[in-house]
């Protein structure tokens, strides 16, 4: 370990007496380019629904969702991930419009790529929002979500996400496997490019609150839970593990979801296997910091940033977070 100078030859505070000489010592530092920004998609045309536990977030159609791309582009955010709303109507017990080649995501995408194509685009690989439900995945008699008969319906949502020209496929389900079979079918079928960035270690955490609200899965989830197949809150050695094969079985990327009461795990994560780790700061962490900064008691702006940059500090090379428009345009101003 280096030995540093006594007090008083040796003065902390001799770098922190000034901007620039904290400017210039800074050892992380957050940019727009480390931003992804998720948003929630709708049918139809000219719709926007506000979020009524995500202040300042909205559901949006097509038309409405555009303008949102060229503002990320124009403040330099890289990449925008999407979560359909889908109507109810097309809920079944197998999500079977997860892999609607001409259902909503597709349609999305192809139009992203076509009129901003310098946004580079993600999407959810998982059939929460598609089934009646509201699980992750396929049902046996007894309500078990099975792992290798969904593994299956995944690999067609991938493929269908691809071919209409997604930049990033992101599977989110958590059921063994998925990542290997997910790779071997984008390379079969030609998409080489493809990306794959695996939520290795999402755990069953009580933060998706807001956001099943915001894709409407919380009423049909209703009591049940997750726990079968997403991580248990008290274990970290199991992410490394998740990790582990994800990386062997073809992800170019790897998430740690939540982000900020899990940022012990990201840098477990990053100091292990030295690879493009990114985390969600999830809808319950951007509501909690909101509501707080709503009441008068954090500084909106300040904690914003504080908690973003704790991200990177952590070992995250990016962070996907609602706040990302707002903090972009706080980084360029």
């Amino acid at each position: 370990m280096t030995l540093f100078a006594a007090y008083p030859h040796g003065r902390p505070r001799r770098l922190r007496r000034d901007e620039f000489t904290r400017n210039l010592v800074r050892e992380h530092a957050l940019t727009a380019h480390d931003l992804i920004y998720p948003v929630f998609v709708l049918d139809g045309t000219g719709k926007t629904e506000p979020v009524p536990s995500m202040p300042g977030v909205q559901r949006m159609s097509l038309d409405r969702l555009l303008p949102v791309a060229e503002e990320c582009v124009e403040l330099g955010i890289p990449v925008m991930a999407l979560f359909p709303v889908i109507d109810a109507s097309l809920k079944t017990d197998d999500g079977r419009e997860a892999w609607n080649g001409k259902g909503l995501v597709p349609r999305v995408v192809a139009e992203l790529k076509k009129r901003v194509p310098q946004l580079g685009v993600m999407t959810d690989v998982a059939l929460d929002p598609f089934t009646s439900h509201g699980q992750d995945g396929l049902l046996d008699e007894t309500g078990y979500i099975v792992n290798d008969e969904t593994v299956a319906v995944l690999v067609k949502q991938a493929l269908t996400q691809a071919e209409a020209g997604v930049d990033i496929v992101a599977p989110s389900d958590m059921m063994d496997g998925r990542i290997g079979a997910i790779r071997q079918a984008l390379e079969s079928k030609g998409h080489i490019h493809t990306r794959i960035m695996a939520y290795s270690a999402k755990y069953a955490s009580a933060f998706y609150g807001p956001f099943r609200d915001a894709v409407g899965s919380a009423s049909n989830l209703g009591k049940s839970n997750k726990k079968v197949y997403q991580m248990d809150p008290g274990n970290t050695d199991e992410a490394l593990r998740e990790v582990a094969m994800d990386i062997a079985e073809g992800a170019d990327m790897v998430m740690v979801k939540p982000g900020m009461p899990y940022l012990d795990v990201v840098r477990r994560v990053k100091d292990e296997f030295r690879v493009p780790t990114f985390a969600y700061q999830v809808s319950g962490e951007y509501a909690m910091l909101k509501a707080a900064a709503q009441n008068g008691w954090l500084d909106h702006d300040a904690v914003m940033m504080e908690s973003l940059l704790a991200f990177k500090r952590a070992g995250a090379d990016g962070v996907l977070t609602y706040f990302a428009l707002e903090a972009a345009r706080k980084l360029r101003a």
